[in-house]
């Protein structure tokens, strides 16, 4: 399914062969080998995946035993050149496909979808044992996927679907700003000392000032996926940020965590070409934003990482918040290299901290494939 801007392989969780229903070493390398890792040649040519950070991931979903859900939702991010399957975050694009797909899967109690309007499902997002609310169409019992909705950084129009991301803030950072500050003077050695803004909400996200890390916030893909000085100068940077959020206890750590934390940058609004040939004006957006995702820059905006950018902006103080031009917001619309995205947040602040209660965006899903993806028996046997 296509998810947002990503794409990847769903699976109901009673499908898988029995030995891979399980969290381990042979779930891993089943999943592997159906996206087609470890890949040397970078391709993902013998298996599903399409070889980006966005297009090498899987979903297993599962009915709810939680009164409060309808289903479970188990992310991966499947690496593209080595035997690892990473599960400490969310995928925010594909969370939209979640609701259809467990629709069609018979996962959600037939009395909770109408037959035409908007099913409500409510998704246990396990990997950081989150809420989000997906605000299905609906059409002759069926999820709607065809529609006017245009999202930027996907080819064609679809059916828009709301996302609630409820109370996001990740619990594995122990609390919205892990540091206990709006911005921190990160040092990262041979580098340099970077002002950062290092938050947990929906995904662990370090904000940077694009022109400290010597960008402008217009980049493309190529300008920095070309530079493996670049590149490079970002990873460290994420590994030391790591630490600092207590997500890792020493940057050698990092190289086996590399969906998360996420590192971002961040620059006052300007004109820019996207990546489709779109002219962006400065005055249809509130800041710039790009994002690094599996260390490279992302062809548009990971969701988790617009839940991150729309709390922090609406957060006085923060970095994303002043280089959108400071002030109290419940919502941004943020330039990123395919184009723009609009994301709203309810942020408040009480007992001394801020909390953010939700943050919502649209989104669009539609299934490209059904069917039966044939695995290498030995698959199932790794060494």
């Amino acid at each position: 399914m296509r998810g947002g801007t990503s794409k990847g392989t769903f699976f109901r969780r009673r499908d898988l062969p029995l030995p891979a229903r399980e969290p381990g070493p042979v779930r891993d390398a089943f999943l592997l080998r159906v996206v087609g890792s470890p890949d040397p040649y970078g391709n993902h040519i013998d298996g599903m995946g399409g070889a980006t950070s966005s297009t090498s991931k899987t979903v297993i979903l599962d009915a709810s035993d939680s009164p409060d859900h309808d289903v479970d939702y188990l992310f991966g991010q499947v690496s593209i050149d080595q035997a690892f399957v990473d599960w400490s975050g969310n995928c925010g694009n594909l969370s939209a496909a979640v609701g259809p797909a467990a629709i069609r899967m018979g996962l959600v109690d037939a009395t909770r979808v109408p037959r035409n309007g908007t099913a409500e499902v409510r998704i246990h997002q396990c990997n950081i044992d989150k809420t989000i609310v997906a605000h299905v169409p609906m059409a002759d019992g069926e999820p709607v996927e065809t529609g006017d909705f245009e999202l930027d950084g996907v080819t064609f129009p679809a059916a828009e679907i709301r996302l609630d991301f409820v109370d996001p803030a990740d619990s594995e950072g122990g609390s919205l700003f892990p540091t206990g500050r709006l911005v921190d003077e990160l040092e990262v050695p041979g580098v340099g000392t970077f002002r950062a803004t290092l938050i947990n909400a929906g995904i662990p996200t370090i904000f940077l000032e694009a022109e400290a890390v010597g960008c402008t916030g217009t980049e493309l893909r190529p300008a920095i996926n070309g530079d493996p000085v670049a590149l490079a100068r970002f990873e460290s940077i994420r590994a030391h940020g790591a630490v600092a959020m207590g997500l890792i206890d020493d940057i050698s750590q990092a190289a086996a965590r590399q969906h998360t934390p996420k590192v971002a940058f961040v620059a006052p609004p300007s004109a820019y070409t996207s990546a489709s040939g779109r002219e962006v004006a400065a005055g249809e957006i509130d800041l710039l934003a790009r994002a690094l995702s599996m260390g490279l820059l992302h062809h548009a905006m990971m969701g988790t990482a617009a839940v991150a950018l729309a709390t922090a902006v609406a957060i006085p103080g923060t970095l994303p918040n002043l280089a959108a031009g400071g002030g109290e917001r419940d919502s941004v619309c943020f330039g990123h290299p395919s184009g723009t995205l609009r994301v709203g947040a309810d942020a408040v602040f009480g007992d001394g901290a801020w909390m953010v209660r939700r943050v919502s965006m649209s989104r669009s899903a539609r299934r490209l494939m059904e069917g039966a993806v044939l695995v290498p028996r030995e698959a199932l046997e790794p060494t």
